[in-house]
Parts: structure tokens; sequence; C-alpha cells
């Protein structure tokens, strides 16, 4: 029993071990390396380009090998010094951080753990909190359920951006949005128009719509 009790006692001690601390020297070379990441991660972020134009096959396939790369390294991260908030890698080395999170749609259960992680560091201003909107979001539309937020968008015929897959509890999604610092959803959505407006210009002139479709 005595030896039971020192076992369960070292495993105890263990468990409550924080991760390792970054030093200096490795806080620049990891945000360094996020920085490198997003930088690459938003080239695939949108459309093919250049000969993917032609082969758009290749270009999702190096998109789902770049995501897994980059997702496999945040991973690492995670493993060695926990999560990468503002105190670990700054404002913008956590936002790219979060950035990378945000695209590994491929692995919802990574995506999920962060998530956990996240509302821990919201609570204690070590994260943003729209960031944590957007993810939560995310997670949500990738499983075809309703939003909490309505951050991430489809667009119908006219061009409106429209929160994917429904809102829960829609009547009070501007209190939920203003208490995790965004702004008002029409204010969203009518942003989130008027750049799939300008992106799409040719094509929706060419259906008859001349001019952005704007929420009143």
């Amino acid at each position: 029993m005595r030896n039971l009790i020192f076992i369960f006692s070292i495993i105890l001690v263990s468990s409550c071990v924080s991760k390792k601390k970054i030093s200096e020297s490795e806080k620049e070379n990891i945000k360094k390396e996020l920085s490198e990441m997003v930088e690459i991660d938003q080239k695939y972020a949108g459309i093919p380009f250049g000969s993917y134009i032609t082969n758009t096959e290749k270009f999702f396939t190096d998109r789902d090998s770049i995501n897994k790369v980059n997702k496999e390294k945040i991973d690492n991260y995670i493993k060695k010094y926990g999560f990468l908030g503002f105190d670990k890698v700054g404002e913008e080395g956590s936002n790219h951080f979060w950035l990378i999170v945000q695209h590994s749609d491929n692995f919802p259960d990574f995506q999920k753990k962060v998530l956990k992680m996240m509302k821990k560091e919201v609570d204690k201003n070590n994260a943003h909190k729209s960031n944590y909107a957007y993810l939560f979001d995310r997670i949500r539309a990738n499983k075809k359920q309703k939003q909490y937020f309505g951050t991430q968008c489809s667009y119908n015929k006219l061009g409106q951006a429209t929160p994917k897959y429904g809102l829960e509890d829609s009547i009070n999604v501007d209190e939920r949005r203003k208490k995790y610092e965004l702004e008002p959803l029409k204010e969203y959505l009518n942003k989130r128009t008027k750049a799939h407006f300008e992106m799409n210009k040719t094509v929706l002139i060419s259906q008859g719509i001349k001019e952005p479709q704007l929420y009143q």
C-alpha cells in the first residue's frame, strides 16, 4: 500500500509540472517559424494560382500536405511549451499560432484540444476572445452544426454573406459577439459581402448584381 501511495504521489506531482519555459532565443525562433508558417498558409488559403490553375488537384493535395506539416509543428510546440499565448510568443505570435489551428480542418480533434486550452487562456487575458469565437464556430461549421457567433460564412445567390449552417439563439448573437470583442453581426456580414463582391465582381455583374447587396 505504501508503495502504491508513493507511485501515485509521483504521478500526481509529474502531472502538475508546468511545461518548459521558453528562453528568449527560443521565443524569437518560434515567432519566426510561426510567421513563416502563416505566410505559406495564406498563400494556399485562397484559390489555385500559377501552374495550379490548370492542376487544381495538385493545389489541394499540396495544401493538405502543408496544413498537415503545420499542424504537427504546432502540436509539438504545445507538447513542449503548452498553449502559445501572449506570455510566451507575444500577441502577433499567438495570433499566428491560432491561425494555423484555425486552418487545421482535417484534424478536428486537434482543433478541439486547442479550443479547450484556449478557453482557459482567454479567461486569463492571455489570448484574444475573438480568436476563440472564430475557432469555436469553425469547429461547429465543420460538423455542419449551427454557429454561436456567426463568424463562418457562406454566400447566397445575391452574393450576400450568411452564417454557414445558421445560428443558435440568433436573438442574442450580438450580445455574445460583443462579449467576445466582435462587431455586430450585420456589420460583419456586410463587410464580408463587400469583400466577396470585389473578389467575384465579374461573375456577379454578369448575373445582374452590380453592387454589394448589403443588409439594411
